[in-house]
């Protein structure tokens, strides 16, 4: 069940901030690289069950899942922190040296970010 969310919520995390186009990639390029990963690595940490590789390899698989909650849990903090300054910094104009007066996320971005940070 635990791998389910976290396939669940990872792939949601990641369509959302995908799909707003990526304005700041150095902030929202770290989101991406732990949806995927943390996505990545529970589809192979659950294919080590399905098929039964789990029996043949002696690991105390409830230590190993312990760890991998626990990190994946630190990542996907910093990377909610990171999505959530990226939120954050909407009311900002993206050229400050000039006169018009676009932001750095659209409204509808905008909108999507805050359902990423979430």
């Amino acid at each position: 069940f635990v791998f389910l969310c976290l396939q669940l919520f990872g792939t949601i995390v990641w369509i959302l901030v995908a799909s707003t186009g990526v304005p700041l990639p150095l902030l929202q390029g770290w989101v991406m690289f732990v949806a995927v990963t943390a996505w990545f690595l529970s589809i192979v940490f659950l294919c080590v069950f399905l098929f039964g590789y789990a029996n043949r390899i002696a690991v105390n698989w409830n230590q190993a899942d312990f760890i991998f909650h626990g990190a994946t849990f630190v990542f996907y903090f910093g990377a909610f922190l990171l999505q959530a300054a990226t939120t954050s910094l909407h009311h900002f104009p993206r050229k400050f040296n000039s006169t018009t007066q676009e932001r750095i996320l659209s409204g509808r971005e905008y909108n999507i970010s805050i359902a990423a940070s979430v």
